[in-house]
């Protein structure tokens, strides 16, 4: 089976009468408005896709009680007939035989897209990704892949969020550049500033000893060997005493002054190493993370490029389908009918025919384009267009072929 041969259908929708027998790969069904040009599309989707109540609610003509549509293939003979109380079909070989199940026979030899290739232009893009994917032989699995590139993704984000909560915690901290290692005991320095004190009170003590022996000496000549020795023993007290190496009071008193400040310095600065550290393991893992990313971009990069898609420029991205590396949907109208032509023929249906309606919002050059790529693939495609002057395709005319 693969193209129409002939096509008969009568009080069809708007048709009275018409028998057709295409020449070629392109079929124009043209007229005016209102003659039934669509209902000439509308029959071979009837005939081969089956009805519904919902897409074909009054599929006979009005006035009339019963209308047919015969369908010839090079291989099958498509009988399709409607009555007020429903439809019936009937699939015939060449050699008479009947297919006990016509429509799921007729179903074998359809493409998805081939009544209507346009179609894959509305799908959403998760829709458009999965029928391209459904064409392409690749090296990965992209739901696999994606989901992989999703984890990481999701990982790394939650780590560089993490990063930014330890670089705000880092920019809190103040920390002097003299800062000390340890926080100081303000306790310690109060039992070191009371020793201090101590000596200090022992060398003034010592000093007025020295004093008032040598007031004896000269007071009191008299026990002047008593007070000599006194004297004696005192200057040896008094001068192991190195001043030089005696505690500083007034540093130590800084200390203490400044103990809450030094400690908090310290803290600030135990508190910033920590989480320096820690940002700095973070910011490594993000890298590495960001490697990952990388890694999986360049096996779906690569899967691609060993890809054959059916249209040069194809391919797909996490979003749906891309066309020249922007999304499909941006393609001018030229672009997205020859990717949804092609798309069309990819599917390899075992009925070469593809519909198109609306045929008249296409200009010359796309439907030069579209007669190119019929003949190129041997397709026969059946475009339904508006025109008025009788000079080009099959016109329609009132629900019948015109003279």
């Amino acid at each position: 089976m693969s193209k129409i041969i002939k096509l008969e259908a009568n009080n069809f929708k708007r048709l009275r009468a018409v028998e057709i027998s295409p020449d070629g790969n392109l079929v124009v069904i043209a007229g005016r408005n209102g003659q039934g040009k669509t209902s000439v599309l509308d029959a071979i989707t009837a005939a081969l896709g089956g009805t519904s109540s919902k897409a074909l609610p009054r599929p006979i003509r009005d006035g009339e009680d019963k209308a047919s549509i015969v369908l010839e293939t090079e291989d099958l003979i498509v009988t399709r007939k409607f009555t007020a109380s429903g439809s019936t079909l009937t699939v015939k070989g060449k050699d008479g035989a009947t297919f006990s199940k016509g429509q799921a026979k007729l179903d074998e030899l359809l493409g998805r897209l081939s009544l209507d290739p346009l179609a894959f232009t509305q799908l959403s893009d998760k829709e458009q990704l999965a029928t391209l994917i459904d064409l392409v032989e690749l090296p990965f699995d992209p739901t696999k892949l994606e989901a992989e590139r999703s984890k990481v993704f999701t990982e790394r984000t939650d780590v560089n969020r993490r990063v930014k909560e330890l670089q705000g915690q880092a920019a809190q901290y103040t920390v002097p550049a003299d800062a000390p290692a340890e926080e100081l005991s303000v306790s310690a320095l109060l039992t070191k500033y009371r020793d201090a004190e101590v000596q200090h009170r022992e060398l003034a003590s010592s000093r007025r000893t020295l004093e008032a022996a040598q007031a004896k000496v000269q007071n009191l000549r008299a026990q002047l060997a008593a007070a000599e020795e006194e004297r004696s023993q005192a200057r040896a007290y008094f001068e192991d005493w190195d001043e030089a190496v005696l505690p500083d009071l007034e540093a130590i008193q800084s200390q203490i002054d400044n103990a809450e400040q030094i400690n908090a310095d310290v803290r600030a600065a135990r508190a910033l190493s920590e989480v320096t550290d820690r940002l700095t393991t973070l910011q490594g893992d993000a890298e590495f993370l960001s490697a990952q990313l990388a890694a999986i971009e360049k096996r779906k990069a690569e899967g691609l490029a060993a890809a054959t898609f059916p249209v040069e420029g194809l391919g797909f991205d996490t979003e749906g389908v891309t066309y020249q590396s922007v999304p499909f949907k941006q393609a001018s109208g030229a672009e997205q009918l020859r990717v949804s032509l092609a798309m069309a023929i990819a599917l390899n249906p075992g009925l070469k025919v593809i519909r198109i309606a609306d045929g008249s919002l296409l200009d010359s050059t796309n439907l030069q384009l579209i007669e190119e790529m019929a003949v190129a693939n041997d397709y026969q495609v059946w475009i339904e267009m508006v025109d008025e002057t009788g000079d080009f395709g099959i016109t329609i005319e009132d629900g019948a072929v015109a003279a």
